[in-house]
C-alpha cells in the first residue's frame, strides 16, 4: 500500500496540471467551434458519420505528411489540424447521440451544451485512463500519437463498414473519444501557443 501511495502522490500534482492543460486546449477548440457556429450555424448536422470520419482522416493524414516532409506548400502547421480532429470528433459524438438530420436544427446555445457534455465525458475517460497509466503519454512522441489517431480511424472505418457492429471491441464512440484525447495530448506536448 505504501508503494501505491508514493506513486499516487508523485502523479497527483502532474495529473492536476494535466487537467488544467486539457481545459486550456479545449477552451481554444470550443472558442473556434462557437465562432464557426456563428458563421455557419449547425450545417455540420447533415454530415453522416462516415463523412465526419473522413474529415478527421484527412486532418490526421495531413499531420502525418507534415511530420514526414520538410517542405510545406501551405503555410499551416499541425496545431490547426489537431484542433480540427478534436472538434470533428466531438461533432461525431453528437451525431451518434442525435442522429443525422436533413436540415440544420441546433442553435448555438444547444450545440455548445452538447459540445460541453461530450467534452466532460471524454475528459473523465482521460482522467480515469491517466490514473491507471500514470501519465505515460507524456513520454510519447507526437508522431506516435498521430499514428494512434490514424489507427483509431481505420478501426472506426471498419466498424462503420460493419454497420456499427463489433464482436469484442469497443464501439465507435470510444474511438472518437480516444482521438480527442490523443489530439489534446499532442497539443500539450507540442507546447506551442494555440
Amino acid at each position: 500500500m505504501l508503494i501505491f501511495d508514493t506513486i499516487l502522490y508523485k502523479y497527483t500534482p502532474i495529473m492536476k496540471k494535466t487537467s488544467q492543460e486539457y481545459d486550456g486546449v479545449i477552451n481554444v477548440c470550443r472558442t473556434l467551434f462557437i465562432n464557426k457556429m456563428k458563421d455557419y450555424g449547425s450545417a455540420w448536422r447533415i454530415l453522416r458519420l462516415p463523412s465526419l470520419t473522413d474529415q478527421i482522416f484527412i486532418k490526421a493524414q495531413r499531420i502525418r505528411s507534415l511530420q514526414e516532409n520538410e517542405i510545406r506548400k501551405v503555410d499551416e502547421g499541425e496545431t490547426g489540424e489537431f484542433i480540427g480532429i478534436i472538434n470533428y470528433s466531438i461533432m461525431a459524438l453528437i451525431q451518434l447521440e442525435l442522429g443525422v438530420v436533413d436540415q440544420p436544427d441546433l442553435d448555438t446555445q444547444k450545440a455548445i451544451q452538447l459540445y460541453d457534455a461530450k467534452v466532460a465525458l471524454t475528459k473523465e475517460l482521460m482522467e480515469n485512463k491517466n490514473h491507471d497509466y500514470g501519465e505515460a503519454w507524456r513520454e510519447m512522441r507526437i508522431s506516435s500519437l498521430t499514428d494512434l489517431i490514424l489507427q483509431k480511424l481505420l478501426r472506426v472505418k471498419q466498424i462503420e463498414d460493419n454497420k456499427g457492429k463489433t464482436i469484442v471491441s469497443e464501439g465507435i464512440d470510444a474511438n472518437y473519444q480516444d482521438m480527442i484525447n490523443y489530439s489534446v495530448f499532442a497539443l500539450i506536448l507540442s507546447n506551442k501557443e494555440i
